[in-house]
């Protein structure tokens, strides 16, 4: 549960393009960087709001700030109401997934589609331990350590030996980076568990997952596919968890074919 008698934090975003609004969420210790490539494509169609959620990016977190999922959706709520935004569609990547769905679950009034990108429906032991390994690698190796497991844990190999510029950039931006709000979130996220709320969901879906993720196993996309009534899925092949930077064009079309879908539909599940 949240921290409801804390006022909600305002976002540091992008803002962009025209047309129905999509809304694109990072996950645990990344920033709306991550949508660069997936945002420069949708907002010739439709209009893209990409935030850093508390914490992260160019957003701080007050003093004794929350994580909890709740606190993350009410700052996220608070911005589209700045925006008088009515339903958009809401697209998660990783642990902006599990913010994603709990929109969808909580205030399915303000969701006219859902995009799950290297999502889950909870939090297993194999992604707890990968986000556990992280923190203590950068306690005992330090910032060096945790950009070379960044680097294996979050990159398909092939595709990091296409672009070994990304090593050098994993290794730039590790030390600047201030990981206790990662760190924090990532402990929120213990225990979630939303597979018995998930067939509740009366929005169209697409599901989005990597055969090669090392952090959130492919099986989880079969579990959501199975769970949503009415959900797709896409799967890539050879592509590691970060799906929105080793494969933002192709995963911008799928995103653009989903809302245009559900445009068309009127925002209901079929």
């Amino acid at each position: 549960m949240g921290d409801a008698d804390r006022p909600p934090v305002e976002l540091a975003h992008r803002d962009e393009g025209q047309g129905p609004l999509v809304l694109l969420l990072h996950g645990v210790g990344g920033d709306r960087l991550l949508w660069n490539g997936v945002a420069k494509e949708l907002s010739s169609e439709f209009r893209v709001i990409v935030p850093d959620l508390r914490g992260h990016g160019r957003t701080s977190a007050p003093s004794g700030a929350g994580f909890a999922l709740d606190d993350l959706l009410g700052d996220v709520l608070h911005l589209l109401d700045e925006k008088s935004a009515g339903p958009v569609h809401w697209v998660g990547f990783s642990a902006g997934a599990f913010l994603a769905l709990r929109a969808a679950l909580d205030h399915p009034d303000r969701v006219r589609s859902l995009i799950l990108v290297s999502g889950a429906a909870y939090l297993d032991s194999h992604s707890k331990a990968v986000m556990e390994r992280w923190w203590s690698t950068s306690q005992e190796e330090g910032a060096e350590g945790l950009a070379v497991r960044l680097l294996k844990d979050l990159y398909y190999p092939d595709w990091v030996e296409a672009h070994l510029e990304v090593v050098d950039q994993m290794h730039e931006e590790v030390p600047r980076r201030a990981y206790g709000p990662a760190v924090a979130w990532g402990k929120a996220l213990t225990g979630l568990d939303e597979r018995n709320r998930i067939p509740t969901i009366r929005r169209p879906t697409l599901i989005v997952q990597a055969m090669d993720d090392q952090v959130v196993d492919a099986s989880h996309g079969r579990i959501l596919r199975q769970s949503i009534p009415g959900s797709t899925i896409r799967i890539f092949a050879q592509t590691g968890h970060l799906i929105p930077i080793e494969r933002p064009t192709e995963l911008a079309q799928a995103i653009a074919d989903h809302v245009r879908r559900a445009e068309s539909d009127g925002g209901a599940a079929p």
